[in-house]
């Protein structure tokens, strides 16, 4: 049976509520397709946008807290997420 997607860290009823809404409705799904992906079809489907949303999927795929996430694939996942707004 899929792990729930709400029994990662970082993922709250509303981000679950929004990740199911975009097709990732369970924890291995959401590891499949890797944080990038899936804040990309949260930020198309005009759901999220933030960069913080994009750190929460991520430590929800390592299995910690966002803010653990070490600073340079913090920074790393920021300069994407800028870079996909912009457009690049």
């Amino acid at each position: 049976m899929p792990k729930p997607i709400e029994s990662l860290p970082n993922i709250g009823p509303e981000l679950a509520i929004q990740l199911n809404k975009v097709g990732i409705t369970n924890a291995e799904e959401l590891v499949r397709l890797g944080a990038m992906t899936a804040w990309r079809r949260l930020v198309r489907a005009g759901l999220r946008g933030e960069v913080n949303s994009l750190l929460a999927l991520e430590g929800a795929i390592e299995g910690i807290r966002w803010h653990e996430i070490p600073l340079e694939r913090r920074q790393e996942l920021k300069q994407l997420a800028v870079s996909y707004s912009q457009g690049n």
